[in-house]
């Protein structure tokens, strides 16, 4: 097996952004994983990561590794067709996107299966990604339905 450096991801821009997003694509957690900290403006988030990088085309080497994942910045947050009361709902991320609003604010769009949604509204863009345990076998690779 080849032996994989823990991911650590800064973004502070759409490009990074959206490295950091594809990374991130098909990564699991409970509602409970995911917190707002007003006191500090970060929104954080702690998510079982599919990871993408280790996929060699001959379905080996299958993994997911736990990952913390936080935003700064942030300044309100609002969820949309998350059920919020059931703390150990499963929620399936798609992407993580900026919209640009004036210069240097906007909004960092979660997009979760299911049509689900958080939508921060940050004054800066600045993400961070680390795993955070090692990773573990799977035999599952996501996989889109695209009739959907």
């Amino acid at each position: 097996t080849k032996s994989m450096q823990p991911l650590h991801l800064n973004a502070f821009d759409i490009e990074d952004l959206n490295v950091l997003s594809a990374q991130l694509q098909d990564a699991v957690g409970m509602v409970a994983d995911f917190a707002y900290l007003p006191a500090t403006r970060r929104f954080a988030a702690v998510v079982n990561r599919f990871r993408w990088e280790l996929v060699d085309g001959k379905r080996k080497n299958l993994e997911r590794v736990r990952a913390g994942l936080h935003f700064d910045n942030v300044l309100s947050v609002k969820a949309r067709n998350i059920v919020q009361d059931r703390a150990d709902g499963i929620l399936s991320l798609l992407s993580v996107q900026f919209e640009e609003g004036d210069a240097p604010s906007g909004a960092i769009v979660l997009t979760f299966s299911g049509d689900g949604e958080i939508r921060l509204e940050v004054e800066a863009l600045e993400a961070q990604l680390q795993d955070i345990t090692e990773g573990w076998k799977t035999q599952n690779e996501p996989s889109h339905n695209l009739d959907d």
